[in-house]
């Protein structure tokens, strides 16, 4: 099997070649009851990889492509995900004072290019996302970006409990945005190596990794809508960040 289109694979085979290939692979869609031999290895080859998969109705593949596609669909990524872990001593080593933003559960790809874009603008370092539950770069959020994306980096990580705490024994503060914040966003300290991390406008950042932040705080809301849009709140603290280390990201 070949791809039908550049961003799309099709085919068990083909599925398990370019992952033993290395291709960057956004996310595959296996019908719910595949059990051919040759999907087994398939799940074999994922074993210990970040490619989330989804099980879904042979219909919906169907939809995606006529060809024969033996229950498999892999979408290849536009970009080349990076790890925290290579990031930041890469940050560090040219002298950055690293400001990164994590996304806790964001789903929407046109918020998450929103985000990417402000990101981009502001002299972010980067934008951490979860393999699983979470938006990914696609051709959507890419647009969205205005092409942000294709210079930003953006690292997919498997546990962002284990990412978090390798911030924090990295000399990051963790700084979570919450309608449950302790104190107005304007009043934390954004001028050291730091983190912040958004939420699911339904859902809000996780408790799990609430309790591991160093600040939990709030944007002031006068209206009578509870929340703004998350990557309007996003590009608000952002630039809270920028002010106060005076464009210090700039060259």
């Amino acid at each position: 099997m070949m791809t039908e289109k550049t961003e799309m694979i099709f085919g068990v085979r083909a599925v398990i070649e370019a992952i033993q290939a290395g291709k960057e692979i956004d996310k595959i869609l296996v019908k719910r009851d595949i059990q051919s031999d040759l999907s087994k290895e398939l799940f074999a080859v994922l074993k210990g990889t970040l490619i989330p998969v989804q099980r879904v109705p042979v219909e919906r593949i169907n939809k995606i492509t006529r060809k024969n596609h033996q229950g498999v669909v892999a979408f290849i990524s536009a970009i080349t995900y990076q790890k925290t872990e290579d990031l930041v001593p890469f940050l560090f080593e040219e002298g950055k004072n690293p400001l990164l933003i994590m996304l806790d559960g964001i789903t929407d790809v046109r918020n998450f290019g929103a985000i990417a874009r402000t990101c981009e603008c502001a002299g972010v370092d980067g934008i951490i996302i979860p393999a699983k539950n979470s938006v990914s770069v696609n051709a959507d959020a890419i647009k969205t970006s205005a092409g942000a994306l294709h210079t930003l980096p953006v690292c997919r990580e498997q546990s962002l409990t284990n990412t978090i705490k390798f911030l924090k024994d990295s000399g990051f503060k963790i700084v979570a945005a919450t309608e449950k914040g302790d104190y107005d966003y304007s009043k934390a300290d954004y001028q050291n190596p730091t983190c912040i991390i958004m939420g699911a406008e339904d859902k809000g950042v996780s408790y799990e990794h609430l309790a591991l932040c160093d600040e939990w705080i709030k944007i002031p809301m006068k209206g009578t809508i509870e929340s703004l849009n998350v990557s309007v709140a996003a590009g608000v603290l952002i630039y809270e960040a920028v002010k106060q280390r005076g464009f210090t990201n700039e060259e």
